[in-house]
């Protein structure tokens, strides 16, 4: 009997997320509204389920990745989810909800016998092609068994606990790190730029120097200096995130006012540039202040 495993977002991440398993041999059974998207999978064997229910009245395994909490909640909480699913045993999600979500959903799943398993996952969407995403995995040591064979399709584990919502943790401690570099970055270049370096030259250095960082050794390489501005990820997402980790340190009762900044950063670009603007635009308001632009200079 063929291995089985559901999906249901197949976006960005996902959908590369869906060709490991494929290529794993994997039987996919999937859930998407998008009618073409959906098209292309049946049209290469996969089944497609009207509902999350139905998908898991049909399958053990259900992996999400999807863009926000209350869209999770949905999938597995709401009219035709998957708690109401006869055959599911698991639910794997991938997506970026904070901890106090995975608490929800863990405790009503848990009450119908389901596991949900905390498996947010870094790297972006060129790490998801090529298989090489990092998955902050917190579960029991049965539950990572049980899944460890599909989710290293997807990169490298890191078993960062055995509660639930701890993936979470790291995941948004993660972003809120990566969005901080760049919104530092940008200042940083920009400044350097209006100085009179060359924009190239100046990245070089940073990466052969102490001031590398997630936003010098890959979003100016491949977005910003090219001015591709291509990461597949929105100013949106980003400030969700950082919200996300914000409101948990609240509730520890933290204070992080550098971090406050980074999130008033996100929310202005989110107004200048555009919500559903890849967050590598942000660069744009510190060098439209500087009246420069941080590019890679035409050869000749």
């Amino acid at each position: 009997m063929a291995k089985a495993a559901g999906f249901i977002g197949l976006g960005n991440m996902g959908d590369p997320f869906c060709c490991h398993l494929r290529d794993a041999g994997y039987e996919l059974h999937l859930c998407e509204v998008r009618e073409d998207v959906a098209r292309r999978w049946t049209d290469g064997g996969a089944t497609l389920y009207a509902t999350p229910k139905d998908l898991a009245d049909a399958v053990d395994t259900v992996f999400l990745s999807l863009p926000t909490p209350d869209v999770v909640e949905s999938v597995v909480l709401g009219q035709g989810g998957l708690l109401d699913g006869k055959r599911l045993k698991r639910v794997v999600d991938l997506s970026t909800t904070g901890p106090d979500m995975v608490e929800h959903l863990a405790k009503a799943l848990r009450e119908k016998g389901v596991s949900f398993i905390d498996a947010p996952v870094s790297g972006g969407v060129a790490g998801a092609r090529a298989g090489t995403v990092a998955i902050m995995l917190a579960c029991g040591d049965d539950e990572r068994d049980s899944v460890a064979d599909m989710l290293t399709t997807f990169g490298r584990i890191y078993h960062v606990g055995k509660v639930a919502g701890l993936g979470q943790v790291t995941k948004i401690l993660n972003n809120l790190l990566s969005a901080g570099s760049l919104v530092l970055t940008a200042e940083v270049a920009a400044m350097g730029a209006k100085a009179g370096l060359e924009p190239k030259v100046m990245i070089d250095v940073f990466n052969a120097g102490s001031g590398r960082s997630s936003a010098t050794l890959d979003k100016y390489v491949k977005a910003i200096l090219p001015g591709t501005f291509q990461t597949g990820f929105t100013n949106r997402l980003m400030y969700k995130d950082v919200s996300l980790c914000l409101a948990l340190a609240e509730k520890m009762g933290l204070e992080m006012p550098a971090s406050e900044i980074i999130r008033d950063e996100w929310r202005a670009a989110m107004k200048e540039i555009g919500e559903e603007e890849d967050f590598s635009k942000i660069v744009l308001m510190r060098e439209r202040a500087a009246g420069v632009e941080v590019r890679n200079q035409a050869d000749g």
